[in-house]
């Protein structure tokens, strides 16, 4: 019964995270929703506080202090608010004129992000463990009609994370820890294209904005839709030291690394010379998009103040600032159909090139636990989470500085192993940020593209968030 009921969970798990959509809540694109139990306490002292099978994620020397046989498993749920203020969008085109349009409506739709985690005794020393869990993910959608089409429409990364671990212990209160986190990402950037500044140069710029407006309206303006996948490896080492019976300290550090998105980019609608005049025609390439993820390093410390009050707190540094651009390269060189209309030469010449130039960043939580019976718990939390993202705020990606309120309750009946937490959340963003954006060269990030014009996209968004998140715990 219990390898029946172990296999439907990984299953159920597996099957959720990869059909769930991906949002944002943390620093960057990493996800704090792994566990309902240290999101009561905005994942205070993650490192130092091993609660049930989810430390596999947060720190693996902490399967060390868990006994027997022990699964959890729960889901989070996440809903925010993103949205240009009216009145606040405004656009160019590449020839300098108004692109008409609106503000993109909320870019952001509710998304569940499951999770799966079992860790097993082998003996006095060793502890194993397994989990399934999303640790990035991105979701943006503007409406057709966004004023910023030319820069964004769809934004998608969506990464479901593998994670065997195992620990080991002195028996003297020292443990280490060492995970392998195998992550499988799906990415997708979409938008429409600006025709205007290629016609200039057949018709001439006086009739360049007219031939685009009777060509957009008559076929649509060109779509781009880039999209790819891959597989890449981050590990996690891990240490957890019980200083007394009442502290302990946790400290967990991670490898950064790279995936190579490979697919293709398509372009519907692409205007090109006929007997008759302009013709859309499909284009399409394969392509490669890279994208980093950082190296973090959290410490956590966990004081049992009375027998019934608990304190948390903990600190991470991620270095966010490997992600520097979003390019897409093509795999077929400069013979490439996308390619060749673009005017792309050289295998180092991005199809596309955003600048991004992230800055590395920190998050600290502070949190309490009060163990109000035997049975019942209740929890609260509070997190200041810096942005990464610096000068170049992008409509992909609008982001500042936040605050993360957190309250939770944690049931345990001792006698059958079986514990429920949940929790709730909200995030208040300390800034409403403002996009004043371009396009940039690649060799040259921070310098405009001539070819580009006088494109530009601004625009001040409104930022929200709420969670809630469930999780139950078995230990065998």
């Amino acid at each position: 019964m219990k390898t029946t009921f172990l296999t439907r969970a990984v299953q159920l798990a597996t099957l959720a995270a990869v059909a769930a959509p991906a949002s944002v809540l943390a620093g960057g694109f990493s996800l704090n929703e792994k566990s309902a139990s240290a999101m009561g306490v905005a994942n205070a002292g993650t490192a130092a506080n091993p609660e049930n099978a989810t430390t596999v994620s947060f720190n693996p020397a902490g399967m060390s202090q868990l006994k027997g046989t022990n699964i959890s498993f729960g889901a989070a749920v996440v809903d925010i608010n993103a949205e240009a203020k009216r009145g606040s969008t405004s656009a160019t085109n590449t020839l300098g004129g108004p692109v008409q349009g609106t503000t993109g409506g909320n870019i952001a739709d509710p998304a569940i992000l499951p999770n799966f985690f079992m860790t097993h005794e082998v003996n006095e020393s060793i502890d194993v463990g397994f989990g399934i869990h999303a640790p990035y993910g991105l979701a943006a959608d503007y409406d057709d009609d966004f004023v910023g089409r030319y820069f964004a429409d769809k934004t998608e990364l969506t990464v479901i994370g593998f994670t065997p671990s195992i620990a080991i212990n002195n028996g003297k209160g020292l443990s280490m820890g060492l995970g392998m986190n195998i992550m499988y990402a799906e990415g997708r950037l979409t938008r429409y294209q600006d025709i205007r500044g290629a016609l200039a140069q057949q018709v001439g710029p006086a009739q360049a904005g007219p031939s685009a407006d009777a060509y957009e309206a008559q076929y649509g303006a060109p779509y781009a839709d880039i999209n790819g996948d891959d597989i890449a490896v981050t590990f996690r080492v891990g240490f957890l030291y019980e200083l007394s019976d009442r502290t302990q300290f946790g400290l967990t550090a991670q490898t950064g690394t790279d995936f190579e998105l490979e697919g293709d980019v398509k372009i519907s609608s692409f205007p090109v010379l006929s007997p008759s005049g302009l013709a859309p025609t499909t284009l399409e390439e394969d392509a490669r998009v890279p994208l980093a993820i950082p190296e973090s390093v959290t410490v956590g410390v966990r004081h049992q103040l009375t027998d019934s009050v608990t304190l948390l707190g903990g600190a991470t540094y991620a270095r966010w600032s490997r992600f520097q651009e979003l390019d897409v390269f093509s795999k077929e060189g400069d013979g490439g159909q996308v390619s060749s209309a673009l005017g792309r030469t050289g295998d180092d010449n991005p199809i596309t090139h955003v600048t991004e130039k992230w800055k590395n960043n920190w998050q600290f939580n502070v949190g309490t636990i009060w163990q109000a019976t035997p049975a019942w718990a209740f929890k609260a939390g509070y997190a200041w989470d810096e942005s990464p993202v610096g000068e170049f705020i992008t409509a992909r990606i609008p982001s500042s500085d936040r605050h993360w309120l957190t309250l939770g309750t944690q049931w345990k009946d001792a006698s059958s192993g079986w514990t429920v937490d949940a929790s709730v959340g909200t995030l208040l963003f300390t800034d409403d940020p403002k996009i004043d954006e371009f396009n940039y060269l690649h060799t040259a990030p921070t310098q405009r593209d001539p070819k580009a014009g006088a494109s530009n996209y601004q625009g001040e968004y409104e930022l929200d968030a709420w969670s809630a998140a469930l999780q139950i715990s078995k230990a065998f």
